[in-house]
């Protein structure tokens, strides 16, 4: 796992843009899709699970609270601002603290992804009863979130894809890097004699 000082240089940059793809595609394709039940899949929060399950808890937490902000003031914002920060972001920490464990085997990604869907959407229903948001009522909750994470699931090995592809570039790179520094100092030394 990257620490903040092991981070590649580009890799925020990558995860920002991988977040901001994420947002565009969510808004102007995802919720435009007329899937049954009238449920899309959120590819952002997807996104900030596989962003976290590459790069921990830290990236999790900050991917997580930096696209729920953008998630909640882009329209169609029609919810109490903050609540998709504080579930992605939750969301980002705990699928983050499970990342090391996804070089150990095939299924984690996936189960994180499942549990990650299932935890958010639930989160986010039992976020909007306390605040009274009509929307959140037990009935459309029960009818929309096994709906929600059958998309979720479906949607994920693209999403996780696509996101381990941008970001293991940079990782690939940082390596190299790391190893080509004792060559190089090898050769200047081996040079001077």
């Amino acid at each position: 796992m990257l620490t903040t000082t092991d981070m590649p240089p580009g890799r925020n940059l990558t995860a920002t843009a991988v977040l901001v793809a994420a947002l565009v595609l969510q808004v102007s394709v995802a919720n435009r899709l007329p899937l049954p039940g009238a449920v899309t899949p959120d590819l952002v929060l997807l996104t900030v699970v596989a962003l976290a399950l590459t790069g921990g808890p830290l990236t999790g937490t900050v991917a997580g609270f930096c696209a729920g902000l953008a998630a909640d003031i882009i329209p169609p914002a029609d919810h109490t601002i903050g609540r998709y920060a504080l579930v992605y972001c939750l969301i980002g920490y705990v699928c983050g603290l499970v990342s090391d464990e996804m070089t150990r085997s095939a299924v984690v990604p996936f189960v994180a992804v499942a549990a990650g869907a299932l935890a958010g959407t639930l989160l986010y229903a039992g976020l909007g009863m306390m605040l009274g948001d009509p929307r959140s009522a037990w009935e459309i909750v029960r009818r929309v979130v096994p709906l929600q994470v059958v998309y979720d699931v479906l949607a994920s090995p693209f999403v996780m894809w696509a996101v381990l592809r941008a970001t293991r570039r940079f990782e690939r790179d940082h390596a190299r890097d790391r190893f080509d520094l004792p060559i190089a100092r090898y050769r200047t030394l081996s040079s001077r004699m």
